[in-house]
């Protein structure tokens, strides 16, 4: 399936139709990936917007070296990462304050439709930032690799890593909380 590309294309030749089909195809999972980031689902949407505002402006250069949506997911986490940067000079947020929005459980439940699932996304919104990330490319953004490691700015080797110990946190955190599974 076409993920992007040539609508990106047809938008850069003036199709504005073609915008919109990138935001729909591509907005609540972009959304979700960054609130992996940033902690704060409103923060998340705002920064999505960001992410499609700056195709609109600067138009970079989509080089087909990766697929549409993990070259769009790259530019999401450096919109990101910027944000963060620039908001830890100005105020800190306790976690604890990050809970407590509510539009969060909204998206999540259209998003992850049965109960297993959202214990899994609450479980995968505590562990630290690099394991969230890495899951959620993984295995809800339906990444590659090598696609999660350009996103994330790191090797293959260092993602395979990474992701090996997020899901033994994740494991260790499910079992924490009387979570039953089945092995296969």
């Amino acid at each position: 399936m076409e993920n992007g590309a040539s609508s990106y294309r047809r938008f850069l030749a003036g199709d504005d139709n073609a915008l919109r089909e990138i935001i729909e195809l591509h907005k609540d999972g972009l959304a979700l990936y960054l609130n992996t980031i940033v902690r704060n689902i409103c923060t998340a949407e705002e920064l999505t917007e960001e992410v499609f505002v700056e195709l609109v402006v600067k138009k970079p250069e989509f080089s087909d070296r990766s697929s549409f949506s993990t070259w769009l997911y790259a530019i999401g986490r450096n919109i990101a990462c910027d944000y963060i940067r620039k908001s830890s000079r100005r105020r800190t947020v306790s976690i604890d304050e990050l809970y407590q929005m509510s539009d969060e459980e909204d998206i999540e439940k259209n998003m992850l439709r049965d109960e297993q699932r959202i214990r899994l996304r609450r479980a995968l919104s505590e562990l630290d930032s690099d394991h969230s990330q890495v899951l959620f490319l993984k295995y809800f953004g339906g990444f590659s690799n090598e696609e999660t490691a350009e996103i994330m700015n790191r090797s293959k080797r260092q993602i395979e890593n990474l992701t090996y110990r997020a899901k033994q946190a994740l494991r260790t955190k499910l079992e924490s909380e009387g979570f039953e599974y089945e092995e296969y």
